[in-house]
């Protein structure tokens, strides 16, 4: 996506961590948006407090991923800090 520095947690050498740990990290490191396939992470970690937002994808499927780019680039640009969004695939 350009415009936007995109690491997954495997190449950060975050991928032990579990998702608490895992947004405290990005936050720590500056990032704006965690891109997860977990949509009960809005129900186990407390969104409002924190200044990195949440898009969850309804799938994780590279090739159906692939396809909806578009769709997650603009959803990515209009989240706010703390915002959690879903979007489906």
């Amino acid at each position: 996506m350009s415009g936007h520095r995109i690491d997954t947690a495997a190449e950060r050498g975050w991928e032990a961590l579990s998702n608490g740990f895992l947004l405290n990290e990005a936050e720590r490191n500056d990032y704006e948006v965690f891109i997860t396939a977990d949509q009960s992470i809005r129900h186990q970690q407390n969104l409002t407090r924190r200044r990195i937002a949440v898009l969850a994808l309804m799938d994780n499927l590279w090739p159906n991923v692939r396809q909806r780019v578009a769709d997650i680039r603009e959803a990515v640009d209009g989240l706010q800090p703390g915002e959690y969004r879903e979007l489906e695939i």
